[in-house]
């Protein structure tokens, strides 16, 4: 049976999934924070975030029998991740709040961290925002979440002129970027694969006739 199902299901391993679960978790404690309950906004962000991570794992548990099914939903998890990324960039700008550049040092200082967890990006935020750690070792709760116009001339040191929300909108972003190209060349192996391998019919077909060719 090895030939005709292979193995599958192992999303967890997948570095798309694990990014696409860290989005999930911050974009469910952004919207707690910052998104109006009664907006609609809010439940499509977090239904988007959850498409992403749901539609990853219901794509690799599906190629067993339908690699066609595997495609189509890791690119229906891509294009969740893709809204996403238009309503956080829409909530910076209809809040005159800064979009950074990639190369910007308070996202560079993210991007090393490779952050696995939520409470990872929160930690990042406090430190850009000059927040310590006091002595029971526990991150101060960022409260100065208040909208402003953003000027950022920043070195090595923390990031004081950004708000909360203005940073963990730029951390997720960053985040969504990195899931979005991991999908991509998900996207474009499978592509490969599919047309070099085929599906289960495919398959199917195989072992049927070597069954049939040795029979005796």
């Amino acid at each position: 049976m090895s030939d005709l199902i292979p193995k599958h299901g192992g999303y967890r391993k997948l570095k798309s999934f694990q990014v696409a679960q860290l989005i999930y978790d911050v974009t469910v404690r952004f919207c707690d924070r910052y998104i109006d309950k009664r907006s609609r906004t809010r439940d499509q962000m977090v239904q988007a975030a959850r498409s992403g991570v749901q539609n990853i794992a219901e794509g690799s548990q599906a190629s067993a029998t339908s690699k066609k099914t595997e495609l189509k939903l890791t690119q229906v998890a891509r294009a969740s991740l893709e809204e996403l990324k238009l309503d956080y960039e829409d909530f910076l700008r209809q809040r005159d709040l800064v979009k950074l550049e990639p190369k910007h040092p308070a996202l560079m200082r993210f991007k090393k961290l490779k952050c696995q967890a939520l409470k990872e990006v929160q930690t990042w935020v406090a430190k850009e925002q000059g927040h310590i750690q006091d002595h029971h070792g526990q991150t101060p709760t960022i409260m100065d979440d208040s909208p402003h116009i953003e000027t950022v001339p920043v070195g090595e040191g923390p990031c004081r002129s950004l708000s909360a929300a203005c940073l963990a909108a730029n951390g997720a972003l960053t985040l969504l970027n990195l899931a979005c190209y991991l999908l991509d060349r998900q996207v474009e192996h499978l592509a490969v694969t599919f047309e070099n391998e085929g599906g289960f019919t495919e398959r199917l077909y195989r072992v049927r006739f070597e069954k049939r060719r040795n029979k005796p």
